[in-house]
């Protein structure tokens, strides 16, 4: 064995000392070194570092003149850095750096393995040729087999005659891969991950599927420009579709998406989007156009613009965000797939914001104008646009002398809108907020005393119904929020908790301002829910300031594991205790008498990682019904296995049924299938059935359906979904979704891609095949 010099990186570890044979027996084995992390062993090593590194070369005879030739006959190994060459003989000149061997030659460099019958290479340039080769390569774990494999460099080659597959091989002397690429040359490029082959076809379970005279695809996860593949589908909607997307990797932090489709019975239509990514600013822009629709007679068009920037100043930070959305008609949303388009809800917002922040103090000047794509059959009372809107806040981090707490806030907005569908004035609303607290916090528990003051003032472009075109409002409004916290340890079905009782009690007061004739611009009721319970104003927005003279009162118990604090389960109750009607309402709603809210009832079970249940009841003690109702469950046993369901009642407005799943069909036969880990699947030959139904009680119908089954072939994956989504009150949209996935090669779809719909639509859906970390070279070491 000869070694040309010391190797202080990849060299294979000395081999222990051979044992005395007069050391005493009975002598304790010396204390191993704990492992240490060393820069030594490095994933990519530099190029100056690489062509400093020694060579090491091993055999069964070694001879040949030093620094000129060395010839290993028997079990011949030559190594460098992370370069391995294995062959029965093996000739290395050391003037060119060239490796001449033949002979079950093997050669592993970073993980990536070839082997075949006769190599020719310059180590450090990796430059040569290889004949009748067999190569696998890491990152995909794709193989294949050629004739001859030309290395142009450390990162690139040329294999000729060549077959390229993810399916592993077996040890059946039959075997055959179920999809393989066949191809006159494929050029490989590691450093972009990329492969390109020329003269290909691609070949499934033995039968030519598609002919590529040129075709790239990835070597790894990374992305690539090139054309993605093709979709073709049909639908209700648009009859025989094919879109053709061109993917261009512009920068690693720029990209592009050019689509191009044709409709059978609308005509063709053009888009594209563009990302970018930068330390301070970051965007995307998109946009689609179809000239001459056939089916609305029309040309239609539609854009979106998201961009978030911040920069920091000597005087504080700026900030920009922009979210633009327009379309080209009423009818978008229901034309455009939910699915795969953006832009086809009815409110599109047209929202721009300038911020400006420093320490406690923010300033917000912004301008947001809607588009309302109406529906003769439900139309909608557009919200007011905001131009512009100028928003000032103060919130000290600090607290003032004695623990006191204050927070100042101010606001104009000039609201515009359509005076014919919103039937009331447009105006300029200013408002001025002001609030100081005191807190008590203690690990027992707390009470906060608050004190607000609200002053808001009107102009209007029209009179009001007495006349007025100006408005005044002052209110003050006090709270005092309590709570307490007991603990104990408890013991339920042989686990061990820590049981907690939470009381709480929250009493507000705002007195009564007559308020019937403001216009709401921005003003809502607020949802009823154990957040809101225990706030100072029954609506959202500034149009309206309920007078409470309430306490609300509520208790929740919860169970946590001792020792990782998790919550196991939680319990809640809470009630508003009316001391004087509630006189200030929306239009069209009578004023709140009742002494007894309804009762709000809430549950939440985690017992185990698998199982979940969160539930809130609405409870009205006088009619003995409930209100509104939300039950939701999740069981999730493992990676792939997963059942949601949840049922949401209000009365009088609806009441839907939603289940979602994705699950191996195998399991009923007995097959339960493999641990692999997320992004793996459980093994070849496995069936998998995903979906989601929305189903409404109150109509007797499905709203929403998506339906499918997955096949794991091992190397490659069959998905057929059948999607209808509700696009109106009356319409729907039905498609029928197919794609078959090569792995680590590419993926052919019939119709828009299954993935995007059972991605959006299944809670806690799992793809079969995604790469969750980069395999290290040292994973397959020699």
């Amino acid at each position: 064995m000869a070694a040309l010099a010391q190797n202080t990186t990849d060299a294979p570890p000395p081999s222990p000392p051979a044992p005395s044979a007069s050391a005493p027996s009975a002598a304790p084995a010396p204390a191993l070194a704990p492992l240490r992390a060393t820069g030594l062993l490095q994933e990519t090593i530099p190029d100056a570092q690489r062509a400093q590194m020694p060579t090491f070369v091993f055999g069964d005879r070694i001879e040949g003149q030093a620094d000129v030739r060395t010839v290993i006959e028997g079990n011949a190994e030559l190594r460098r850095a992370d370069t391995v060459i294995r062959a029965q003989r093996m000739e290395y000149l050391v003037e060119g750096d060239l490796a001449k061997a033949q002979g079950q030659v093997r050669i592993n460099r970073a993980g990536n393995v070839y082997e075949g019958k006769e190599l020719e290479l310059r180590v450090n340039a990796f430059e040569g040729f290889f004949t009748d080769v067999q190569y696998q390569f890491l990152r995909n774990a794709a193989h294949g087999d050629s004739t001859r494999v030309d290395f142009i460099d450390r990162d690139r080659a040329v294999v000729h005659n060549a077959t390229y597959t993810t399916c592993q091989r077996t040890d059946e002397a039959s075997w055959q891969p179920d999809w393989v690429l066949r191809a006159k040359t494929i050029h490989l490029d590691m450093a972009e991950e990329v492969g390109t082959a020329e003269g290909a076809v691609l070949e499934f379970k033995g039968v030519p599927l598609l002919p590529f005279p040129y075709i790239s695809f990835p070597l790894s996860e990374k992305r690539k420009s090139g054309l993605l593949p093709p979709t073709i589908g049909v639908d209700s909607l648009n009859g025989l579709e094919y879109a053709q997307p061109y993917y261009w990797n512009i920068a690693p932090n720029r990209d592009a998406t050019l689509r191009a489709a044709i409709r059978a019975k609308r005509g063709v239509s053009a888009g594209g989007e563009f990302r970018y990514l930068e330390p301070t600013y970051r965007g995307q822009l998109s946009a689609d156009v179809m000239p001459s629709d056939r089916l609305r007679g029309h040309d239609r068009w539609s854009y979106a613009v998201q961009h978030q920037a911040t920069v920091q100043t000597g005087m504080g930070g700026l900030g920009l965000n922009l979210n633009l959305n327009r379309v080209s008609d009423d009818n978008y949303w229901r034309d455009f797939s939910r699915a795969g388009q953006q832009l086809t809800q009815r409110l599109l917002p047209g929202d721009a914001t300038l911020s400006w922040g420093q320490g406690d103090m923010a300033l917000q000047l912004r301008t947001l104008k809607w588009q309302t794509l109406q529906d003769t059959s439900a139309p909608i009372v557009p919200p007011y646009d905001r131009l512009p809107q100028l928003h000032w806040r103060y919130t000290p981090t600090q607290s003032l002398g004695g623990g006191l707490e204050t927070r100042l806030e101010a606001d104009t907005t000039r609201f515009r809108a359509q005076r014919s569908l919103t039937g009331q004035p447009n105006a300029t609303r200013s408002y001025a907020l002001a609030q100081i607290s005191r807190p008590y916090l203690a690990p027992a528990g707390f009470i906060t005393p608050r004190l607000q003051l609200h002053a808001t003032q009107y102009q209007f472009d029209g009179p009001l119904a007495d006349g007025r075109r100006s408005a005044s409002r002052v209110l003050p409004t006090f709270s005092l929020d309590s709570g307490l916290v007991f603990e104990r340890e408890a013991s339920y079905l042989g686990r061990s908790f820590v049981q907690t009782l939470e009381p709480r009690a929250f009493y507000t007061y705002t007195p009564f301002r007559d308020q019937r004739l403001l216009p709401l611009y921005d003003t809502a009721a607020n949802d009823f829910n154990f957040t809101t319970i225990y706030t100072e104003n029954a609506f959202g927005g500034h149009d309206r300031l309920a007078d409470n003279n309430l306490l609300t009162l509520g208790v929740t118990s919860r169970l946590l594991d001792p020792t990782t604090g998790a919550e196991a389960a939680r319990f809640g109750v809470a009630q508003r205790l009316r001391f004087s009607d509630q006189d200030v309402t929306l239009p069209g709603s009578a004023p709140l008498d009742e002494r007894l809210s309804d009762l709000l009832l809430g549950a939440g079970l985690q017992w185990t990682p698998q199982w979940g249940l969160d539930s809130t009841v609405q409870y009205n003690p006088k009619t003995g019904r409930s209100i509104r109702s939300t039950i939701g469950a999740r069981y999730s046993p493992g990676n792939y296995r997963t059942v949601n369901a949840a049922y949401r009642l209000q009365r009088g407005t609806s009441e839907q049924i939603d289940i979602g799943w994705q699950w191996p069909l195998n399991d009923l036969w007995g097959d339960k299938g493999q641990e692999l880990g997320a992004g793996r699947g459980q093994g070849g030959g496995r069936w998998y059935s995903v979906g989601r139904l929305n189903y409404s009680l109150q109509d007797r119908k499905l709203v929403d359906t998506v339906v499918g089954l997955e096949y794991d072939g091992c190397c490659w994956i069959g998905r057929v979904v059948l999607e209808r989504l509700q696009s109106s009150v009356t319409t729907s949209n039905t498609r029928l979704l197919f794609q078959l996935e090569f792995v680590g090669f590419s993926r052919l779809s019939l119709g828009a891609s299954p993935l995007a719909s059972l991605k959006q639509n299944i809670p806690r859906y799992q793809y079969l095949r995604e790469q969750v970390s980069t395999p290290s070279r040292f994973s397959n070491y020699d």
